[in-house]
């Protein structure tokens, strides 16, 4: 790809230039993977574009397309990006990142819909890769969750707005506010720490006691700001395997409004970013979903590149911690 500096593809001087504007939008312009029995890759990305899940306003079955495309702006450094602060390169050629495209959707059927998010996942795990999973509302964590099964225990990281520790509501257990209660079912999910929960909830006061009672802990944004991120990150018990599952309404709408169920009040980007770097640091980070964008409710844009610019640095964290590990 491109060297920024001397205007060279791969470093070589006969190349494409590769900007952000040109070409197919895999997420961060990463290869294309089709057949899910040839994942060959560190990371595998894939997209969930279910929302029927939603109780208010539908629109993130579009995130994951507007995500990819939000990632090409940041496709420049495939030889890797160097952060100034950290004196670090992250996410160099070692670092091998495929997109293996979408689940399938059946409309207006969750079920089927979840099982073939379900295999996706499994498929990644079973390549031995990484799973990143683009949302689709918070429903699609239950069929992530579920890929784990039999693949040792998990402790999940929640940054949101809501706790989303609804058991059932009018028959409904599979909608985007029970996520964490179906996780917490699972004998593999050992514990939760649930950051940025706020103001008037979708979960009722049961729901809290429930979540405490099957291993939660709970911290809202202004107990998560007193605390620091490395006081949040310490909580966690220290040799978990931790899954992170990132609404993208744990963000203060002020910069990210383009969400179903915005709730002011939210985190500010360094704030999510320095509890990432923490948790990639201490913890091994086995997997990760980011949802509910839903591009349509901010045409600036601006939504979808802030969930893009989360993943892509919270992956140079955790292979560049990796890579300190192994050394």
């Amino acid at each position: 790809m491109t060297d920024t500096k001397s205007g060279n593809a791969h470093g070589y001087e006969n190349g494409r230039l590769n900007l952000p504007f040109v070409g197919i939008s895999t997420f961060g312009k990463r290869p294309y993977v089709e057949d899910w029995t040839k994942i060959d890759a560190d990371v595998a990305v894939l997209g969930a574009p279910f929302d029927f899940g939603t109780q208010f306003r539908a629109g993130s079955r579009f995130g994951p397309r507007a995500v990819r495309e939000a990632s090409t702006l940041f496709s420049f450094g495939h030889a890797g990006a160097y952060d100034h602060e950290d004196d670090r390169m992250y996410l160099g050629e070692g670092v091998r990142i495929v997109d293996i495209g979408d689940a399938d959707i059946v409309h207006t059927n969750t079920e089927k819909s979840h099982a073939n998010i379900r295999k996706g996942v499994n498929a990644i795990l079973d390549a031995g890769a990484l799973p990143v999973v683009i949302g689709g509302d918070h429903s699609v964590n239950i069929p992530c969750i579920e890929a784990f099964e039999g693949r040792g225990p998990i402790h999940i990281l929640q940054i949101d707005a809501h706790l989303d520790f609804v058991d059932e509501r009018h028959g409904v257990r599979n909608g985007h506010g029970n996520p964490m209660r179906r996780a917490a079912e699972k004998s593999w999910v050992s514990g939760f720490t649930q950051v940025g929960i706020r103001n008037v909830s979708s979960t009722a006061k049961d729901g809290y006691d429930a979540a405490r009672s099957m291993g939660s802990d709970i911290l809202s944004v202004r107990q998560a700001r007193g605390l620091g991120a490395r006081g949040v990150i310490d909580r966690i018990p220290e040799n978990a395997r931790v899954y992170v599952t990132l609404d993208i309404d744990g963000f203060c709408p002020s910069i990210a409004p383009g969400t179903g169920t915005p709730s002011h009040g939210g985190f500010l980007y360094y704030e999510v970013l320095e509890m990432l770097q923490g948790l990639a640091r201490r913890n091994e980070v086995v997997g990760m979903d980011l949802v509910e964008v839903a591009p349509d409710y901010d045409h600036t844009g601006g939504t979808a590149i802030l969930a893009a610019q989360v993943l892509l640095n919270f992956l140079g964290f955790v292979f560049d911690a990796r890579a300190q590990h192994a050394r």
